[in-house]
């Protein structure tokens, strides 16, 4: 909620200084379709930097781009594992009530030497800076435990992306970054968010939505689960059922 109020109010602090540069971003596809042939997609962010005057500032130090992916929020339950007599058992366990089921941070530099710490965690920058919000209380370092493994989870399954020098920049002015979305992408609305960085304070920031929905046939399925949930678990078992029979008669003819 912090992050989303500075986000709103910094248009408005820009304005009233006059001497802020703005941010003109833009997404190259607003809308992806998810099919049965989906193998994933390539997500070009660009734009541009508007200058008070029209004019780069001489005498300045660069400014950086960070663009950030993120997926709808989910409440995400992680399980440690122990291994007891041999066998590998379910043991401590935590949940989160918000964590991000996409998360891409693409940047024309590496995040650390961009901004601090402290910057770092009010705009969710980098994997190490989430906000994931435990939903039962634990102690700092078991916090720490379980969110490093959530964050690496999500990592191997290609949903948490960091990119650092993903984003280039032209002539100061016009800048843009790609960012690869995974085929198990989850569907709903997705964000890029847009933040001008220079001498480690966000001079400027804008947020892009983008849609990731089902079409065709795995939209019907996927709608069906969803609204119809005891009829669609039927229906799936009875025509497990009945390929199962139909598998087990064609066997004993060719038999």
């Amino acid at each position: 909620m912090k992050r989303r109020l500075l986000l709103l109010m910094a248009p408005l602090l820009m304005a009233q200084s006059g001497a802020k540069p703005v941010l003109v971003p833009d997404v190259s596809q607003r809308n992806i379709e998810i099919v049965y042939s989906f193998t994933g997609a390539e997500l070009l962010l660009f734009g541009a930097i508007l200058y008070p005057g029209g004019r780069l500032p001489k005498g300045e130090a660069p400014t950086d781009i960070v663009v950030v992916v993120k997926g709808p929020t989910q409440s995400i339950l992680v399980r440690e594992k122990e291994k007891v007599a041999g066998i590998w058992v379910n043991a401590a366990r935590l949940r989160y009530r918000s964590a991000p089921s996409f998360y891409a941070v693409a940047s024309s530099r590496p995040i650390e030497r961009i901004v601090d710490e402290r910057t770092r965690a009010i705009y969710e920058l980098g994997l190490g800076s989430l906000q994931l919000s435990p939903a039962s209380s634990a102690t700092s370092d078991v916090e720490r435990r379980f969110q490093a493994g959530l964050v690496d989870l999500k990592r191997r399954a290609g949903l948490y992306v960091e990119a650092p020098g993903a984003v280039e920049i032209t002539d100061g002015v016009l800048y843009r970054g790609r960012v690869s979305i995974p085929a198990r992408v989850p569907v709903g609305r997705f964000t890029a968010e847009t933040f001008l960085i220079r001498d480690g304070r966000v001079l400027a920031a804008a947020v892009r939505d983008i849609d990731i929905r089902k079409s065709g046939f795995e939209r019907f399925v996927a709608r069906a689960a969803d609204r119809s949930s005891v009829l669609y678990g039927l229906v799936a078992v009875a025509l497990s059922v009945a390929l199962g029979w139909i598998a087990g008669q064609v066997a004993r003819r060719r038999a």
